[in-house]
């Protein structure tokens, strides 16, 4: 066995990487990353190959003898890079591996942007079989362009491919700084938008927590993934024959009610809710396909996240990132 990484240096990526190497059942096979701008490092398993996913010769480098792709690198709102990256870079891929004589399966990681997060509506819970519906911007757009490329290289070729699709993935202090007001917040929305700045300062100096509701004014229900349910999905889907051609949901097996979080944190951190009305809809992302045919299971419900998440304690070497998809 011979597996691509390509976003190595990812959340996912990394976490993949150590438990892949730690897995007895893999312990003959061998690694090779495609890197850009940043590095892992290698080791007498773990080959590293410098290069873009833009790039023809970089590609077919890393894709000799290789057996499975595990494609994970991707770019956010980045128009200038969109293009040549993440749709060129998926291209040059499937092109590689569906004429390659070693390769067995691919495996892409896809993003529940591909059915509009909690910016579009469904009537039900969201399935493998729902309408793909990008939200604005290119980020969006690829995931839904990614997962119907290697679905028409299945169509097409007769390709072996995989598609885990995973809502936000949380890991370390994520998800606490997810609710945070200050200017440590981790990802979206940014209260500017839904509360005015001043608001937003005065709650940043309290112990408060956002109580978002959707635009039925109900509670908002978002989905989430940890990072450790993922790489244990992506375990689990490794030469399974139900993954063969598929499309998985991954997610916890409910969406995090705000409300919840809410009442958890006022019993268990004493904190005080906060409501704020958004534009947003509640969505569920249905895991069900993939508890039945893969026999995963996610372990990492909402408390669980929260009490890891205020739990963990970063070290200098481990700086916290503030980001946001625009």
């Amino acid at each position: 066995m011979k597996i691509l990484i390509t976003g190595a240096t990812g959340k996912v990526g990394k976490a993949f990487l150590a438990a892949f190497l730690d897995n007895q059942r893999y312990s003959s096979a061998k690694v090779v990353a495609l890197c850009h701008n940043r590095r892992i490092e290698t080791s007498e398993r773990v080959e590293v190959i410098a290069g873009s996913l833009s790039s023809p010769d970089a590609v077919a480098h890393a894709m000799d003898g290789v057996t499975h792709v595990l494609h994970m690198a991707a770019v956010k709102e980045s128009p200038d890079l969109v293009i040549d990256v993440a749709i060129k870079g998926m291209f040059l891929l499937l092109e590689a591996a569906r004429q390659s004589p070693s390769l067995k399966q691919f495996v892409l990681i896809g993003g529940d942007c591909s059915v509009g997060h909690i910016f579009k509506e469904y009537p039900a819970p969201i399935t493998e079989t729902s309408p793909r519906q990008a939200y604005s911007g290119c980020y969006a757009l690829t995931k839904v362009l990614e997962e119907v490329m290697i679905e028409q290289y299945q169509i097409q070729y007769g390709l072996n491919g995989t598609v885990l699709r995973a809502p936000w993935i949380m890991e370390k202090d994520d998800f606490k700084y997810a609710l945070s007001f200050g200017s440590d917040q981790f990802g979206g929305p940014i209260w500017s938008d839904l509360i005015s700045a001043e608001k937003a300062a005065r709650l940043a100096e309290g112990n408060f927590v956002p109580l978002m509701r959707d635009r039925t004014c109900a509670p908002l229900k978002r989905n989430f993934v940890h990072v450790d349910d993922l790489v244990a999905a992506l375990m689990a889907a490794l030469d399974h024959p139900a993954a063969m051609q598929e499309l998985f949901n991954i997610s916890m097996n409910e969406p995090v009610d705000y409300a919840q979080v809410a009442d958890y944190l006022v019993r268990t951190r004493d904190m005080e809710p906060v409501e704020i009305p958004t534009p947003f809809h509640s969505n569920w992302l249905d895991n069900t396909k993939a508890r039945q045919a893969l026999g995963w299971r996610p372990q990492v419900d909402f408390e669980e996240m929260i009490e890891r998440a205020w739990a963990y304690e970063r070290s200098p070497s481990d700086p916290r990132k503030i980001w946001y998809p625009g």
